[in-house]
């Protein structure tokens, strides 16, 4: 019977070494919740100035008489810039490898992309090349793979983004990583299969456990001395046949966006790699009747809800996005068609990743809730089948004046409340200007499946969803427990 006895004693034990534990949990988590960021220069808003030679691109992927069509010109856009590029190129690029399952096949991007960059490193020695990314890339330290790894070799400059410094999306996961977990560092190699495919390299437990912190530098950044492009698209070749927006600037807008880039330098322990960039001045167009501005992380919310709040009866909203569950940019919604705004939004079905089935969560049931919402609010779906709807854009019709906003950030609690790094463009002008015009064709275009191509769907097309899809949207924002 003596074993019997102590069985009481060791449970005891163990619960009070949890106790002793759990103030250093609560401190952590706390800690992770209201940390600054780790630079001035987040949180970013340029302020309005004239805008020089701005450009609106598209990869549209669609149906044609029951054939596929990739019209994609993204990154026909990324190799003019490269080959134009004098002093230098900076690259900020959330998604860059080219890790899938083995049953599929997509285009190469991301040895592209470094094959560019390394053809003008040795075409031009004294360019400055600057290559930023997330470290999901490197899934955490395991390994650098090998198209970074050549980017190096030839005299690239590669800036891993230090998000350890930035507060925490997952604070229920990321206070126990925190307290006692994130001191053991990774470990080179790995034995542990890939998320990302069975024939990548294999990766550590450590880069598994820092993955469930669920926040990166989310930015799609291509700068020169002389241009700027912010865009929806990663250089990942599962991404490749994906639909995404684009942005082309000139003038003031590229030192903007390149003060944000020495930011995440800075955070990173990489300040001097570039600090010594400088952007070209270029001539204003006397005839321009657009203002831009930069705007990152949370400020890209503050103008979402500003500019929603201005809209009402007459105003036209278009939302074409990837994911929508921002609980205030969703009641801003509501409010602006109870003013008589006519809301139309065209969603992603969240139906599958990269060979993985999706439960539609968040924009199914958010979707139900708009269409519930009032009767000036409707959702469509864009047709996917494998690939993503992978746009993040508002554009705004009122009367004689429209603005629009798009570049990195999704319409989440993650993506717009200072968690990601982000990183979107915004313009505001007449609706007559040449860009406002692409924008009013290229969602009208979508909405009507115009020239019998199957662009969208009906919003009846998934059904209504059960009450639990809500809840675990519902539960799944508010705590970060979530992939969105």
């Amino acid at each position: 019977m003596e074993p019997l006895k102590q069985r009481p004693l060791k449970r005891y034990t163990v619960g009070k070494f949890l106790l002793l534990l759990l103030p250093f949990y609560i401190v952590f988590m706390i800690y992770g919740i209201y940390k600054p960021l780790p630079d001035e220069s987040l949180s970013y808003d340029s302020g309005w100035h004239e805008v020089t030679s701005p450009q609106l691109l598209f990869d549209e992927t669609y149906t044609d008489n029951g054939k596929t069509v990739h019209d994609h010109s993204i990154f026909n856009k990324v190799e003019q810039m490269i080959n134009e590029a004098e002093s230098f190129i900076l690259v900020d690029m959330f998604l860059f490898n080219d890790e899938y399952p083995a049953d599929m096949d997509f285009p190469t991007l991301s040895n592209w992309l470094s094959a560019q960059l390394a053809l003008k490193k040795q075409e031009n020695p004294d360019i400055t090349i600057v290559v930023t990314t997330d470290r999901i890339n490197s899934f955490y330290d395991s390994r650098v793979p090998e198209h970074i790894e050549f980017m190096r070799s030839v005299g690239i400059h590669v800036v891993w983004t230090d998000m350890s410094k930035a507060p925490d999306s997952n604070p229920i996961y990321s206070g126990a990583w925190r307290a006692f977990m994130q001191w053991f560092g990774t470990p080179a190699g790995g034995y542990l299969p890939s998320p990302f495919g069975s024939e990548a390299e294999p990766v550590t437990l450590q880069g598994y456990l820092d993955l469930f912190n669920s926040k990166a530098n989310h930015r799609k950044v291509v700068l020169t001395e002389q241009s700027g492009l912010v865009t929806s698209a990663n250089a990942h070749d599962a991404s490749a046949y994906h639909s995404n927006v684009a942005f082309y600037v000139e003038g003031e807008l590229v030192q903007h966006l390149l003060e944000t880039e020495k930011a995440v330098a800075r955070f990173s322990g990489k300040e001097h790699v570039l600090e010594t960039l400088e952007v070209v001045p270029s001539e204003q167009d006397a005839e321009s009747t657009l203002q831009g501005k930069v705007v990152t992380e949370y400020a890209i919310k503050e103008e979402i809800i500003r500019t929603l709040q201005e809209s009402g009866e007459g105003s036209d909203v278009w939302l074409g996005l990837f994911y929508l569950s921002d609980r205030d940019v969703i009641n801003e919604l509501k409010n602006a068609a109870e003013r008589g705004a006519n809301v139309r939004v065209i969603l992603d079905g969240n139906s599958e990743a990269f060979g993985h089935e999706k439960n539609g969560v968040p924009n199914r049931p958010v979707a139900d809730e708009l269409e519930r919402a009032h009767p000036n609010i409707q959702v469509r779906w864009y047709n996917t089948d494998g690939e993503q709807y992978h746009v993040k854009m508002m554009y705004i019709r009122n009367g004689d004046d429209a603005i629009v906003t798009g570049g990195s950030a999704n319409f989440t609690r993650r993506n717009l409340d200072d968690y990601n790094l982000e990183t979107n463009v915004m313009f505001a002008g007449s609706a007559d200007h040449e860009m406002m015009q692409q924008l009013d064709e290229y969602f009208i275009r979508l909405w009507n499946n115009e020239d019998d191509q199957q662009y969208t769907l009906p919003y009846a097309h998934y059904g209504e969803q059960p009450q639990w899809k809500n809840w675990l949207y519902r539960i799944q924002e508010s705590t970060g427990l979530s992939a969105f």
